[in-house]
Parts: C-alpha cells; structure tokens; sequence
C-alpha cells in the first residue's frame, strides 16, 4: 500500500510540474498592456520582448493569481541594465508604481545602481530581501537567465539558473495579483521570453 501512495505521490508532483501555461509564448502580445511610459518590442528571431524607454511597466490583464511557480527567461545587452518581475501586485491603470507599493518585484541590475546595495542587486526581492551569492549564478551580459519565483501564502522563494538565492521571503502584501515585466528607462534593454505560470493547488 505504502509504496503506491508513494508513487502516486510522485507522478503527482511530476504532473504539477508540467502543468505550466504560457503567459507569453514568443508569438503574441494578447492579455498585455503598458502602464507608464516607454513600450517593449517583440524580437521575432528569439520570440522576446524588449524593453525601451520607462519607467513603465507590461502586464498581464487577464487573471490573477495566488498561489503560484512563475517561469521567466531573460538577458541584458549591458551590465548595468535595469529591470525586474513583478508579482500580486493590484491592477495599475496607467501607474506603473501600483505594482511596485502593493506586489513585489525580482530585481534585475548586476550593478545595483547607483550605491550597490544588495537589496537592489540581481535576484533580490527589491528592498526587501538580499540575493544569496546572485552575482555568481548570473550569466554574462547577452546570454539567457531563468528565474524561477515561488509565492505560498506569504512565502516567497527566488531561484536563479537553477540556484535558489532567496531561500525564504515573507512578505505582508497582497495574497492576490497581477504579474508583470517592468521597462526601467531608456539606456536599459532588457529581454524577456518565456514568460510561463502553474498555479498551485489551494
């Protein structure tokens, strides 16, 4: 008995595992809307979205989410370049700082501009939480990142290329939300592509 509830426990979690939609699958911008200044571009040949201009931010309109594993892969075209994913944040409008006073953001900027603090360096959660050891799993300037962003509850949980440099967060914001890319201002390129989302069992 014992080992089939294992196994079943197992081809479970690895069902889960699978069960990622895309928010932004390379092709089209449906469900996506700017609020704030600047814009992204579509990149046909690697299926992105790069940012230009800001501050402003993309997000998605079509659901909320809770409980969730958010997928995102991007790169800089400088080492100084400045983005990040927001996450739960309420609906914006046209006010790209709604979702960063009621969600939370993953940074995105090696150099942490303009003191270095590591609260503000890749993989943080802005402000509030430093990155384990980010600077070291970060991919050089024109090659691709993944993060991986878990968010239980309250918990959060950063991961990296595979490397978890937020092991817990507990944050006290919404429990609901939108999910977005930000546009930081106009020297910052930053792409974004497969952008994917399971929701995870209540």
């Amino acid at each position: 008995m014992t080992c089939h509830i294992l196994k079943y426990l197992v081809m479970s979690n690895s069902k889960d595992n699978d069960e990622f939609t895309y928010l932004f699958d390379g092709k089209s911008m449906d469900g996506w809307h700017m609020a704030g200044t600047g814009n992204f571009v579509l990149i046909e040949y690697d299926k992105s979205l790069q940012s230009q201009g800001g501050m402003g931010l993309l997000w998605y309109t079509k659901k909320k989410y809770k409980d969730l594993v958010l997928k995102v892969d991007w790169k800089v075209s400088r080492r100084n370049d400045n983005s990040g994913v927001f996450v739960r944040f309420s609906n914006p409008g046209n006010d790209p700082m709604i979702a960063v006073n009621t969600g939370y953001e993953i940074q995105i900027d090696d150099t942490a501009m303009p003191d270095g603090n590591p609260l503000h360096k890749t993989g943080a959660i802005y402000n509030f939480a430093a990155p384990l050891n980010a600077q070291a799993v970060t991919k050089p300037v024109g090659q691709w990142n993944t993060f991986e962003i878990e968010v239980t509850a309250q918990k959060y949980i950063v991961m990296l290329n595979g490397e978890i440099v937020i092991p817990e967060f507990t944050g006290n914001r919404n429990t609901e939300g939108y999910i977005g890319i930000q546009n930081h201002d106009a020297d910052s390129r930053v792409s974004f592509k497969n952008i994917m989302i399971r929701e995870k069992r209540q």
